[in-house]
């Protein structure tokens, strides 16, 4: 089956803007980055041609040789059987990080060929470009951010009916008890599997679990594989220890990062560098603690205190070898992982819809912490999470009470409903963050 993405909506954009630039598109690997480039190929073009920088060395050549997008064409057209045709050919350049003249021709092709409409994207594109040294042309590219499958995207697969009602909510009130057991159902699931397309369509054709558990360590084995093929050799065990040690980190009641959780006596100078390569890989998400929530908020992080969450609920769950059981009886006893698993499928529901902004997280005096500050337009929200109906605890009041925000939000499982101030969502809700703002 073929899951409906919204980056397809975000690309259509870019095609009917007339001052569009060639996209770099980024992300983890396995995310369907190719499937999206192609598939909006396919929809909005009359042709789409593809050229594979890791498949085709010899496309090399053609790029080392000039820099005339007027040349370039004419001498890709010879490696396609469909025309390239401004406004009517999408170009996609898949694996470009294993060509770095080609990376180079899209400041070109903005500057002298505005006219073409060009995809770029590539495996580990971050770390590739930071290893090998290379150029991006800052300026002359949109750089896109693409992410796992979003709970959105999946409820909208998995049930529709639930998905329209939620869509076409015009008030914030509670939910119809069907509509709130549905959407903790059907939420439950998507935590089993994650956002990984494979994983997710194995959880929507109802293969079983087991293919699901299959299905995420076969990328965890692949993620793995690329430490190797990517990272410096000095760096490969230390990026190794960094990522494994996710589940321990997540599984204590702050959650705040500490190196010696990957090894006694283990500092900080040690593993900064496989920390960002773990970042530019798109496999993490580094949360900053603030300890005063101003604007903007990336001017009020603390650097050497944050929080590390995997870039998919799916793959931490099975990084931490947890049952997919445990997830889907929601009485089930393993309080502080529940909790690192909420708050890390919210953040990932976040994600796209903060601008690629990623939030911070408060605390005061070790007496108080808000999971999440987010900055969304001139707002500063803070952001409790809550595994399930239990929302006991001091902290958002507390932040309340010496910020006065214009606005808080809780996630929990407990019914929709917004109150002074507060609105309380039901943690499957996260992803429609703009809509539910609209309707207060």
């Amino acid at each position: 089956m073929e899951i409906k993405r919204d980056i397809i909506e975000i690309l259509k954009a870019w095609k009917e803007n007339e001052r569009h630039k060639p996209i770099l598109l980024k992300g983890a690997r396995q995310i369907g980055k190719t499937w999206a480039m192609e598939t909006f190929g396919r929809e909005c073009f009359e042709y789409c041609v593809k050229f594979d920088f890791d498949r085709q060395p010899e496309l090399k050549t053609v790029f080392q040789a000039t820099k005339s997008p007027r040349q370039l064409i004419k001498e890709l057209t010879l490696y396609c059987d469909d025309p390239i045709e401004p406004g009517k050919t999408l170009m996609i350049f898949d694996e470009i990080q294993e060509c770095e003249e080609a990376l180079n021709s899209l400041k070109y092709f903005c500057e002298d060929a505005p006219q073409y409409h060009i995809i770029a994207a590539g495996s580990l594109l971050g770390v590739a470009v930071k290893k090998r040294k290379m150029t991006v042309p800052v300026g002359k590219v949109n750089i896109i951010r693409m992410y796992p499958i979003s709970f959105k995207e999946f409820l909208r697969a998995s049930d529709p009916k639930t998905y329209d009602y939620i869509s076409s909510l015009t008030t914030i009130e509670h939910l119809p008890s069907i509509i709130l057991n549905n959407l903790k159902t059907e939420y439950r699931r998507y935590q089993i599997c994650g956002g990984m397309p494979e994983a997710v369509v194995s959880m929507l054709e109802d293969r079983g679990v087991r293919a699901v558990d299959d299905v995420l360590q076969n990328i965890l084995d692949l993620y793995e594989l690329d430490f190797s093929k990517y990272a410096e050799p000095r760096e490969i065990p230390r990026i190794h220890s960094l990522w494994h040690s996710l589940p321990a980190q997540l599984s204590k009641e702050n959650r705040k990062f500490i190196y010696k959780v990957i090894k006694s006596g283990a500092r900080s100078k040690d593993y900064e560098d496989a920390l960002m390569w773990l970042e530019d890989a798109g496999m993490i998400h580094i949360v900053y603690n603030i300890s005063k929530p101003g604007l903007p908020l990336s001017a009020y992080e603390e650097k050497d205190f944050f929080k590390v969450y995997a870039c998919d609920c799916g793959l931490l769950r099975r990084l931490a070898r947890l049952s997919p059981t445990v997830i889907m009886d929601p009485t089930a006893n393993y309080t502080e992982f529940k909790g690192a698993m909420a708050e890390n499928a919210t953040l990932q529901a976040l994600m796209p819809v903060l601008d690629n902004q990623t939030p911070c997280y408060w605390t005061s005096e070790g007496k108080a912490e808000v999971e999440f500050v987010m900055q969304k337009d001139e707002l500063v929200i803070p952001v409790e999470v809550k595994a399930e109906d239990n929302i006991n605890g001091r902290s958002i009041t507390v932040y309340n009470e010496k910020y006065k925000p214009q606005l808080r939000i809780r996630y929990s499982m407990l019914n929709l409903q917004y109150n002074c101030g507060m609105l309380s969502c039901p943690l499957p809700l996260a992803g429609w963050l703009g809509e539910m703002m609209k309707l207060i």
